[in-house]
Protein backbone atom coordinates (compact mmCIF):
# COMPACT_ATOMS: atom_id res chain seq x y z
CA UNK A 1 0.00 0.00 0.00
CA UNK A 2 1.31 3.29 -1.11
CA UNK A 3 0.51 6.96 -1.94
CA UNK A 4 1.91 7.65 -5.60
CA UNK A 5 1.23 11.45 -6.21
CA UNK A 6 -0.70 14.13 -3.72
CA UNK A 7 -2.27 17.28 -5.75
CA UNK A 8 -3.51 20.40 -3.92
CA UNK A 9 -5.41 23.11 -5.11
CA UNK A 10 -6.18 26.04 -2.41
CA UNK A 11 -5.26 24.00 0.26
CA UNK A 12 -4.03 25.83 3.59
CA UNK A 13 -1.01 28.00 2.14
CA UNK A 14 -0.89 26.36 -1.09
CA UNK A 15 -2.07 27.43 -4.26
CA UNK A 16 -0.99 24.47 -6.50
CA UNK A 17 1.12 21.85 -5.79
CA UNK A 18 2.36 18.43 -7.39
CA UNK A 19 4.65 15.70 -5.32
CA UNK A 20 4.78 12.16 -6.52
CA UNK A 21 6.06 9.83 -3.68
CA UNK A 22 8.94 7.21 -3.57
CA UNK A 23 7.72 3.78 -1.96
CA UNK A 24 9.80 3.91 1.06
CA UNK A 25 10.91 7.32 3.07
CA UNK A 26 9.94 10.76 1.89
CA UNK A 27 11.58 13.56 3.91
CA UNK A 28 9.91 17.07 4.41
CA UNK A 29 12.01 19.21 6.13
CA UNK A 30 12.82 23.57 6.49
CA UNK A 31 11.68 25.72 8.82
CA UNK A 32 8.64 26.16 10.85
CA UNK A 33 5.49 27.11 9.68
CA UNK A 34 6.26 26.59 6.00
CA UNK A 35 3.71 24.13 4.89
CA UNK A 36 5.07 20.93 5.97
CA UNK A 37 2.46 19.65 8.15
CA UNK A 38 -0.22 20.90 5.76
CA UNK A 39 0.69 18.24 2.97
CA UNK A 40 0.64 15.31 6.14
CA UNK A 41 -2.82 17.08 7.03
CA UNK A 42 -3.73 16.87 3.41
CA UNK A 43 -3.14 12.98 2.64
CA UNK A 44 -4.96 12.02 6.21
CA UNK A 45 -7.86 14.62 5.73
CA UNK A 46 -8.54 12.51 2.26
CA UNK A 47 -8.23 9.21 3.28
CA UNK A 48 -10.00 9.37 6.61
CA UNK A 49 -12.34 12.51 5.96
CA UNK A 50 -10.81 14.41 9.19
CA UNK A 51 -8.10 16.67 10.30
CA UNK A 52 -5.72 15.10 12.37
CA UNK A 53 -5.88 18.95 13.98
CA UNK A 54 -9.42 18.89 14.34
CA UNK A 55 -9.77 21.88 11.81
CA UNK A 56 -13.21 22.70 10.44
CA UNK A 57 -13.28 22.37 6.36
CA UNK A 58 -13.40 26.23 5.72
CA UNK A 59 -9.86 26.83 8.06
CA UNK A 60 -8.45 24.44 5.62
CA UNK A 61 -9.12 26.36 2.30
CA UNK A 62 -6.92 28.91 1.24
CA UNK A 63 -7.52 32.66 2.25
CA UNK A 64 -9.64 34.77 0.02
CA UNK A 65 -10.92 31.32 -1.80
CA UNK A 66 -14.36 29.59 -1.74
CA UNK A 67 -13.14 26.36 -2.49
CA UNK A 68 -9.81 23.84 -1.59
CA UNK A 69 -9.31 20.46 -3.68
CA UNK A 70 -7.59 17.55 -3.01
CA UNK A 71 -6.23 14.72 -4.97
CA UNK A 72 -4.40 11.24 -3.98
CA UNK A 73 -3.28 8.42 -6.49
CA UNK A 74 -3.20 5.54 -3.85
CA UNK A 75 -1.42 1.90 -4.99
CA UNK A 76 -3.55 -0.78 -3.19
CA UNK A 77 -2.57 -4.45 -4.07
CA UNK A 78 -1.43 -3.31 -7.60
CA UNK A 79 -4.55 -1.25 -8.32
CA UNK A 80 -4.39 2.57 -8.57
CA UNK A 81 -7.24 4.31 -6.69
CA UNK A 82 -7.85 7.89 -7.54
CA UNK A 83 -9.47 10.00 -4.24
CA UNK A 84 -10.91 13.33 -4.88
CA UNK A 85 -11.79 15.52 -2.10
CA UNK A 86 -13.63 19.05 -2.54
CA UNK A 87 -13.55 21.62 0.71
CA UNK A 88 -16.78 23.92 0.26
CA UNK A 89 -16.57 26.93 2.44
CA UNK A 90 -20.56 26.72 2.86
CA UNK A 91 -21.71 22.86 1.87
CA UNK A 92 -20.11 19.79 2.73
CA UNK A 93 -17.55 18.18 1.60
CA UNK A 94 -17.41 16.50 -1.78
CA UNK A 95 -15.48 13.12 -2.14
CA UNK A 96 -15.42 10.62 -5.53
CA UNK A 97 -13.39 7.53 -5.58
CA UNK A 98 -11.75 6.81 -9.36
CA UNK A 99 -14.39 9.68 -9.91
CA UNK A 100 -17.62 7.85 -8.84
CA UNK A 101 -19.21 10.07 -5.89
CA UNK A 102 -19.25 8.52 -2.50
CA UNK A 103 -22.88 8.79 -0.51
CA UNK A 104 -21.51 8.70 3.03
CA UNK A 105 -18.09 10.54 3.82
CA UNK A 106 -16.88 6.88 6.15
CA UNK A 107 -17.41 5.10 2.79
CA UNK A 108 -13.67 6.12 2.36
CA UNK A 109 -12.61 4.72 5.98
CA UNK A 110 -10.46 1.22 4.98
CA UNK A 111 -10.32 2.24 1.46
CA UNK A 112 -6.17 2.84 3.11
CA UNK A 113 -4.68 2.06 6.01
CA UNK A 114 -2.75 5.37 7.78
CA UNK A 115 -0.63 5.77 11.14
CA UNK A 116 -0.39 9.65 12.02
CA UNK A 117 2.53 10.20 14.78
CA UNK A 118 2.54 13.62 15.83
CA UNK A 119 4.00 15.19 18.78
CA UNK A 120 0.57 15.62 20.51
CA UNK A 121 0.43 12.13 19.84
CA UNK A 122 3.32 11.46 22.79
CA UNK A 123 1.61 12.60 25.47
CA UNK A 124 -1.37 10.34 24.84
CA UNK A 125 -0.44 8.44 27.69
CA UNK A 126 -0.99 11.58 29.68
CA UNK A 127 -3.63 13.11 28.22
CA UNK A 128 -7.46 12.85 28.80
CA UNK A 129 -9.20 9.36 27.83
CA UNK A 130 -10.78 11.25 24.55
CA UNK A 131 -6.91 11.23 22.63
CA UNK A 132 -6.84 7.02 23.95
CA UNK A 133 -10.33 6.85 22.47
CA UNK A 134 -10.13 8.63 19.73
CA UNK A 135 -6.91 6.47 18.50
CA UNK A 136 -8.53 2.97 19.00
CA UNK A 137 -11.19 4.67 16.83
CA UNK A 138 -9.27 5.70 14.22
CA UNK A 139 -7.65 2.46 13.67
CA UNK A 140 -10.51 0.32 14.56
CA UNK A 141 -12.94 1.99 11.91
CA UNK A 142 -9.97 1.44 8.70
CA UNK A 143 -10.18 -1.89 9.93
CA UNK A 144 -13.54 -2.63 10.50
CA UNK A 145 -16.59 -1.79 9.03
CA UNK A 146 -18.81 -3.40 11.62
CA UNK A 147 -17.16 -1.13 14.43
CA UNK A 148 -17.56 2.17 12.17
CA UNK A 149 -21.64 1.60 11.69
CA UNK A 150 -21.40 0.62 15.14
CA UNK A 151 -20.11 3.87 16.08
CA UNK A 152 -22.12 6.10 13.63
CA UNK A 153 -25.15 4.35 15.20
CA UNK A 154 -24.02 5.32 18.72
CA UNK A 155 -23.14 8.64 18.18
CA UNK A 156 -26.78 9.24 16.50
CA UNK A 157 -28.51 7.64 19.22
CA UNK A 158 -26.47 9.38 22.04
CA UNK A 159 -27.23 12.70 20.59
CA UNK A 160 -31.30 11.95 20.41
CA UNK A 161 -31.03 10.88 23.73
CA UNK A 162 -29.23 13.91 25.16
CA UNK A 163 -31.54 16.17 23.17
CA UNK A 164 -34.50 14.32 24.96
CA UNK A 165 -33.03 14.35 28.05
CA UNK A 166 -32.71 18.21 28.14
CA UNK A 167 -36.60 18.53 26.55
CA UNK A 168 -37.92 16.45 29.87
CA UNK A 169 -36.05 18.92 31.86
CA UNK A 170 -36.71 21.87 30.13
CA UNK A 171 -40.85 21.21 29.83
CA UNK A 172 -40.97 19.17 32.68
CA UNK A 173 -42.94 17.04 31.58
CA UNK A 174 -41.98 13.22 33.06
CA UNK A 175 -44.15 11.59 30.13
CA UNK A 176 -41.61 12.20 27.76
CA UNK A 177 -39.29 9.66 30.44
CA UNK A 178 -41.05 6.38 28.56
CA UNK A 179 -39.15 7.52 25.06
CA UNK A 180 -35.81 6.93 27.00
CA UNK A 181 -36.10 3.57 26.78
CA UNK A 182 -35.79 3.53 23.12
CA UNK A 183 -32.97 5.36 22.94
CA UNK A 184 -31.79 3.42 25.88
CA UNK A 185 -32.03 0.31 24.03
CA UNK A 186 -30.68 1.49 20.74
CA UNK A 187 -27.40 2.61 22.71
CA UNK A 188 -26.93 -1.38 23.73
CA UNK A 189 -27.48 -2.63 20.60
CA UNK A 190 -24.38 -0.09 19.32
CA UNK A 191 -22.38 0.45 22.06
CA UNK A 192 -22.31 -3.29 22.85
CA UNK A 193 -20.75 -3.76 19.58
CA UNK A 194 -18.57 -1.14 20.62
CA UNK A 195 -17.58 -2.89 23.97
CA UNK A 196 -16.46 -6.59 22.15
CA UNK A 197 -14.71 -4.90 19.37
CA UNK A 198 -12.48 -2.85 21.40
CA UNK A 199 -12.18 -5.15 24.21
CA UNK A 200 -10.97 -7.67 20.96
CA UNK A 201 -8.09 -4.60 20.15
CA UNK A 202 -6.70 -3.89 23.05
CA UNK A 203 -5.82 -7.16 23.88
CA UNK A 204 -4.57 -7.75 20.46
CA UNK A 205 -2.14 -4.46 21.14
CA UNK A 206 -1.41 -5.63 24.93
CA UNK A 207 0.39 -8.89 22.98
CA UNK A 208 2.63 -6.70 21.02
CA UNK A 209 3.18 -3.82 23.41
CA UNK A 210 4.86 -5.86 25.72
CA UNK A 211 7.94 -6.70 22.99
CA UNK A 212 7.90 -3.53 21.42
CA UNK A 213 8.64 -1.50 24.52
CA UNK A 214 11.60 -4.05 25.36
CA UNK A 215 13.16 -3.22 22.44
CA UNK A 216 12.70 0.31 22.94
CA UNK A 217 14.31 1.01 26.41
CA UNK A 218 16.70 -2.56 26.49
CA UNK A 219 15.17 -3.10 30.16
CA UNK A 220 12.89 -5.83 31.64
CA UNK A 221 10.22 -3.88 32.17
CA UNK A 222 6.23 -4.94 31.32
CA UNK A 223 4.45 -2.84 29.73
CA UNK A 224 0.75 -3.23 29.57
CA UNK A 225 -2.63 -1.83 28.25
CA UNK A 226 -6.11 -2.25 30.29
CA UNK A 227 -9.24 -1.80 28.55
CA UNK A 228 -11.57 0.19 31.30
CA UNK A 229 -15.29 0.21 29.76
CA UNK A 230 -17.24 2.39 31.37
CA UNK A 231 -19.75 -0.16 31.71
CA UNK A 232 -19.34 -4.06 30.95
CA UNK A 233 -22.20 -5.31 28.56
CA UNK A 234 -23.38 -7.44 31.15
CA UNK A 235 -24.20 -4.64 33.25
CA UNK A 236 -25.18 -1.50 30.51
CA UNK A 237 -28.89 -1.94 31.03
CA UNK A 238 -28.86 -1.22 34.28
CA UNK A 239 -26.29 1.50 34.71
CA UNK A 240 -28.31 3.59 32.05
CA UNK A 241 -31.31 2.70 34.11
CA UNK A 242 -29.67 3.63 37.48
CA UNK A 243 -28.08 6.51 36.22
CA UNK A 244 -31.59 8.28 34.65
CA UNK A 245 -32.93 10.93 37.06
CA UNK A 246 -28.95 12.54 36.99
CA UNK A 247 -28.95 12.20 33.31
CA UNK A 248 -32.18 14.65 33.31
CA UNK A 249 -30.62 16.27 35.68
CA UNK A 250 -27.85 17.23 33.53
CA UNK A 251 -28.95 16.62 30.09
CA UNK A 252 -26.08 13.83 29.32
CA UNK A 253 -25.82 10.66 29.12
CA UNK A 254 -23.27 9.67 31.91
CA UNK A 255 -22.81 6.02 30.87
CA UNK A 256 -21.63 4.20 27.91
CA UNK A 257 -18.77 3.43 25.70
CA UNK A 258 -18.14 7.58 25.61
CA UNK A 259 -16.60 7.18 28.45
CA UNK A 260 -14.24 4.58 27.95
CA UNK A 261 -10.45 4.60 28.91
CA UNK A 262 -7.24 2.73 28.71
CA UNK A 263 -4.82 2.17 31.35
CA UNK A 264 -1.38 1.82 30.93
CA UNK A 265 1.06 0.52 33.62
CA UNK A 266 4.73 -0.04 33.71
CA UNK A 267 5.19 -3.07 36.11
CA UNK A 268 1.40 -2.58 37.42
CA UNK A 269 2.62 1.18 38.03
CA UNK A 270 -0.04 3.70 36.53
CA UNK A 271 1.12 5.70 34.06
CA UNK A 272 -0.88 8.11 33.61
CA UNK A 273 -0.52 9.28 37.78
CA UNK A 274 3.23 8.61 38.28
CA UNK A 275 4.90 7.67 35.07
CA UNK A 276 8.08 10.13 34.41
CA UNK A 277 8.11 12.23 31.19
CA UNK A 278 10.21 9.67 29.87
CA UNK A 279 8.49 6.54 30.80
CA UNK A 280 5.05 8.03 29.16
CA UNK A 281 6.61 8.66 26.07
CA UNK A 282 8.67 5.49 25.88
CA UNK A 283 5.21 4.07 26.09
CA UNK A 284 3.53 6.60 23.54
CA UNK A 285 6.26 5.38 20.76
CA UNK A 286 5.31 2.14 21.76
CA UNK A 287 1.71 1.76 20.99
CA UNK A 288 2.79 3.59 17.94
CA UNK A 289 5.04 0.67 16.52
CA UNK A 290 2.79 -1.74 17.98
CA UNK A 291 -0.12 -0.02 16.24
CA UNK A 292 2.09 -0.76 12.92
CA UNK A 293 2.45 -4.20 13.62
CA UNK A 294 -1.14 -4.94 14.49
CA UNK A 295 -2.19 -3.37 11.35
CA UNK A 296 -0.28 -5.38 9.48
CA UNK A 297 -1.25 -8.39 11.06
CA UNK A 298 -4.73 -7.82 10.12
CA UNK A 299 -4.11 -6.73 6.48
CA UNK A 300 -1.35 -8.77 5.47
CA UNK A 301 -0.07 -5.01 3.89
CA UNK A 302 2.24 -2.14 5.57
CA UNK A 303 -0.09 0.69 6.75
CA UNK A 304 1.03 4.19 5.60
CA UNK A 305 2.68 6.00 8.32
CA UNK A 306 2.85 9.98 8.28
CA UNK A 307 5.46 11.31 11.68
CA UNK A 308 4.98 15.10 11.96
CA UNK A 309 8.03 16.74 13.57
CA UNK A 310 8.26 13.50 16.25
CA UNK A 311 11.99 12.94 16.31
CA UNK A 312 12.91 16.66 17.93
CA UNK A 313 10.62 15.26 20.74
CA UNK A 314 12.41 11.99 20.88
CA UNK A 315 16.38 11.39 22.55
CA UNK A 316 18.65 9.63 20.35
CA UNK A 317 18.20 6.45 21.81
CA UNK A 318 14.02 6.47 20.76
CA UNK A 319 14.65 8.17 17.73
CA UNK A 320 16.69 5.09 16.43
CA UNK A 321 14.41 2.78 17.56
CA UNK A 322 11.47 4.69 15.02
CA UNK A 323 13.79 4.91 12.01
CA UNK A 324 15.00 1.12 12.46
CA UNK A 325 10.96 0.51 12.52
CA UNK A 326 9.98 1.88 9.55
CA UNK A 327 11.57 -0.73 7.53
CA UNK A 328 9.54 -1.57 4.28
CA UNK A 329 6.46 1.03 5.19
CA UNK A 330 5.71 4.13 2.95
CA UNK A 331 6.64 6.88 5.73
CA UNK A 332 5.82 10.43 5.24
CA UNK A 333 8.36 12.85 7.93
CA UNK A 334 8.22 16.16 8.77
CA UNK A 335 11.34 18.21 10.36
CA UNK A 336 13.14 21.11 10.43
CA UNK A 337 16.92 19.39 9.75
CA UNK A 338 18.13 16.28 8.45
CA UNK A 339 20.81 15.56 11.11
CA UNK A 340 19.07 12.33 12.98
CA UNK A 341 18.76 10.93 9.41
CA UNK A 342 21.77 11.61 7.74
CA UNK A 343 23.31 10.24 11.44
CA UNK A 344 21.18 7.19 10.77
CA UNK A 345 21.95 7.02 7.34
CA UNK A 346 18.11 7.18 6.45
CA UNK A 347 18.26 9.66 3.67
CA UNK A 348 18.67 7.75 0.56
CA UNK A 349 14.70 8.15 -1.14
CA UNK A 350 12.78 11.05 -1.39
CA UNK A 351 13.98 14.77 0.20
CA UNK A 352 12.06 17.40 -0.43
CA UNK A 353 12.64 20.89 1.49
CA UNK A 354 9.96 23.30 2.11
CA UNK A 355 9.64 26.92 2.11
CA UNK A 356 6.81 29.65 2.12
CA UNK A 357 4.65 26.69 0.25
CA UNK A 358 7.27 25.81 -2.36
CA UNK A 359 8.31 22.24 -2.35
CA UNK A 360 11.63 21.47 -4.02
CA UNK A 361 13.30 18.07 -4.46
CA UNK A 362 16.71 18.03 -3.20
CA UNK A 363 19.91 15.28 -3.80
CA UNK A 364 21.49 14.56 -0.57
CA UNK A 365 24.68 12.89 -0.32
Amino acid sequence: MKIDRLELTSFRNYGSLQIDFEEKTNIFYGNNAQGKTNILEAIYLSLTTRSHKKSKDHEMIRFGMDEAHIRVFLEKKGITRKIDMHLKKRQKKFIAIDGVPVKKASDLLGLANIIFFSPEDINMIKNGPSERRRFVDMDLSQLDKLYLSSLYGYSRALEQRNKLLKDIAYFKDNSLSDMLDIWDEKLIEYGSGIIRKREGFIGELNEILKEKNRKITGIDEELTCVYEPDATIEEYREKLKKNRYNDIRSGSTSTGPHRDDINFSLDGVDLRKYGSQGQQRTASLSVKLSEIELIKNRINDAPILLLDDVLSELDNKRQKCLINSIGDIQTLITCTGLDEFIKNDLVKDNVFYVENAAVKKKEVV
